[in-house]
């Protein structure tokens, strides 16, 4: 099994050693992780507030080895429409095996905090997501799989923590799959939803969609921040991409990787 999202102290909002958390993988019967930690922007914070050390990162994991368990060097980018020149300069500084690319703010707002909810109905905010998600998969290249897509769904702040009704959505859902797989990107299954809201991010149906649309390439991910999330659930993240697509997917040198199932 493969955790393909995990955060360390290297990222702004994890203090875990970045071996303490590869051994709880191991642990939790992971044979490969990838940490994949923020590089997020925001326009009213300072960078350096988001972004993590390039010199930090490469001292964390250059010479991070555990016996039993496969480690790779990814980054999770916040994408928004106007960073598309910063992510492209910030991910050149070093090589990566792999990039999600995830959207956390619409204007500059996380739904995970009650700025972002103020004025807004639940719809209302599920709808400014989306399309903002739309927006930046059209201008990025610089990433490998987008990461949960249904992201508001988990949120601390939401108004009414719930699973993002795909009906409701569906067609705007299309238009950014197409644009990823267009692109050859592919998207990932995030398990932190299912504690928060009892499900993946995104769902089955979801997951369907991409299938059926033409999309090949999902990896799945615990998005672990703490000692306790390495591994979670993606045993049944996996027998789910068994049922619908036959495969899991990993990277090397930003190049997917299948692996049947």
């Amino acid at each position: 099994m493969f955790d393909y999202h995990m955060h360390s102290r290297v990222s702004y909002d994890s203090e875990v050693d970045p071996a303490q958390m590869a051994i709880a993988a191991w642990e939790a019967g992971m044979q490969e992780i990838c940490f994949t930690d923020h590089l997020d922007y925001e326009l009213k914070k300072p960078r350096e507030v988001l972004a993590f050390d390039v010199e930090d990162y490469n001292a964390a994991y250059d010479e991070l080895h555990i016996s039993g368990i496969t480690i790779r060097n990814g980054v999770e980018i916040g994408m928004t429409p106007w960073n598309v020149d910063i992510v492209q300069h910030d991910i050149s500084l070093r090589h990566y095996d792999f990039v999600i690319g995830s959207v956390h703010h619409v204007d500059d707002l996380d739904p995970y905090f009650p700025e972002y909810w103020e004025g807004k109905t639940v719809v209302q905010g599920e709808l400014a997501m989306l399309e903002e998600t739309l927006r930046c998969v059209k201008l990025h290249d610089n990433f490998d799989v987008l990461g949960h897509l249904t992201y508001i769904s988990k949120t601390r702040c939401n108004p009414a923590p719930r699973i993002m009704p795909f009906s409701d959505y569906r067609d705007l859902v299309a238009e950014i799959m197409k644009v990823l797989i267009a692109k050859g990107k592919g998207m990932e299954i995030n398990t932190s939803g299912v504690d928060r809201v009892g499900d993946f991010l995104p769902g089955r149906e979801y997951l369907q969609l991409f299938k059926d649309l033409g999309g090949e390439i999902v990896t799945t991910g615990s998005d672990a921040h703490t000692l306790d999330r390495p591994g979670q659930h993606i045993a049944a993240a996996t027998e789910l991409l068994k049922d619908i697509f036959g495969h899991v997917c990993t990277f090397i040198d930003r190049k997917p990787v299948f692996h049947k199932l």
